[in-house]
């Protein structure tokens, strides 16, 4: 079977999700390094800003493609808790893609 091919709203989604799996990912190294081995706080400092706007851009843009793809309720929310934790996004994003929820709606 052929993955349906994603729309602009879809893309945009997917761009978003991995901005802000990967700024999650150098916030973590960041506080391994600054509170775990004592090393330095560049890590944090550097990625503690770029991971809350990133953050930002994915709760907008994960609003846009609700109301752009006509999300049901549950994806739209269940879209916004994958936030939270890290590295959620990425494979939330992976999953939506195969169900179909990115794609155009016809």
């Amino acid at each position: 079977m052929a993955a349906k091919p994603l729309s602009p709203a879809g893309k945009l989604f997917a761009a978003a999700a991995l901005i802000e799996g990967i700024t999650w990912a150098g916030l973590l190294v960041g506080m391994l390094l600054k509170r775990g081995m004592e090393i330095t706080d560049l890590g944090v400092r550097v990625f503690g800003p770029l991971h809350g706007a990133a953050f930002l851009f994915y709760v907008v843009v994960t609003l846009y493609a609700w109301g752009k793809l006509r999300w049901p309720l549950w994806a739209l929310l269940l879209a916004l808790v994958a936030a939270v934790p890290p590295l959620v996004t990425v494979p939330l994003e992976m999953w939506f893609r195969r169900i179909g929820l990115l794609a155009p709606r016809v």
